[in-house]
């Protein structure tokens, strides 16, 4: 058994959907989905269906693409839209960060939970000498503007910092209550450290790539593995003695094609 790991598929693009429709079959393994999986639910619904016959178990969180107001379904937007990726995902039997968190017992070192997690990002993962007002004009003189900022609606929340403190504080909340003798893999779509924001040719991106409010979660919540995606910039890292894991595909550009996307599977556990 292999917990394993993929993020970032962007099913939209036909060369990454052609090659994760070959991925092997993989019964025994369970698989996680670290966002941005695309930005439709026919996106979403495509991978749970075609990944779902290939491994024991599927497990997903939310990436920022997942959650843009498209203009096929302008009236779901933030929480709405969210909800409706959880519906899909319990239509396929996919575990979220809105279900129990699984137990994963396919390790000698023992079983370890599984916590896929949705942060999202509050703007924080800049220079101390740049204010939260000045954080997009810091951006903007780079000529850098994410998307986000006109697709990803945070209704009802009147900002997407105040929705990333809703649900930061919500799952600190919930790790209270799971069993504290055992370590945890903690899966997010967004980095939980600024310095592993660290996107070489557009630093400034950072400031949409996470929150503050997670740095010390891996000790906090005794990660063995932290799995993350969305910087498409696939690195291993340690510290403390975790693992951090950057598990992206990316867009078709970012990857070799000739390896196939079943190489880029990331084993966990």
């Amino acid at each position: 058994m292999h917990l394993l790991a993929l993020s970032d598929l962007h099913v939209a693009d036909r060369t990454n959907r052609d090659s994760i429709a070959q991925i092997a079959d993989h019964k025994n393994d369970w698989l996680i989905l670290a966002g941005d999986i695309g930005e439709t639910e026919e996106h979403l619904a495509w991978t749970f269906e075609t990944l779902g016959k290939k491994f024991a178990r599927l497990l997903w969180v939310p990436g920022n693409h997942e959650l843009w107001t498209t203009p096929k379904a302008p009236e779901l937007r933030g929480e709405l839209k969210y909800r409706r990726l959880i519906d899909i995902c319990r239509a396929y039997d996919v575990s979220s960060p809105e279900d129990p968190y699984p137990v994963w017992e396919g390790s000698p070192e023992g079983p370890c939970i599984v916590a896929p997690l949705f942060t999202l990002y509050d703007y924080s993962f800049r220079p101390d000498h740049v204010t939260r007002a000045d954080a997009l004009e810091w951006a903007k003189e780079h000529d850098l503007v994410c998307a986000d900022e006109f697709l990803l609606d945070p209704y009802p929340y009147p900002t997407r910092d105040a929705w990333c403190a809703a649900r930061c504080a919500a799952t600190e909340e919930r790790f209270t209550s799971i069993d504290s003798s055992l370590p945890t893999v903690l899966v997010n779509h967004f980095p939980l450290r600024a310095e592993h924001a660290w996107l070489p040719a557009i630093p400034r991106f950072s400031i949409w790539c996470g929150t503050r409010r997670t740095h010390d979660w891996h000790q906090r919540f005794r990660a063995r593995v932290v799995v993350t995606g969305h910087l498409h910039v696939r690195t291993t890292r340690y510290l403390d003695g975790v693992r951090f894991e950057e598990v992206s595909l990316g867009y078709s550009r970012q990857w070799t094609q000739s390896r196939g996307a079943e190489s880029y599977l990331r084993t966990i556990l």
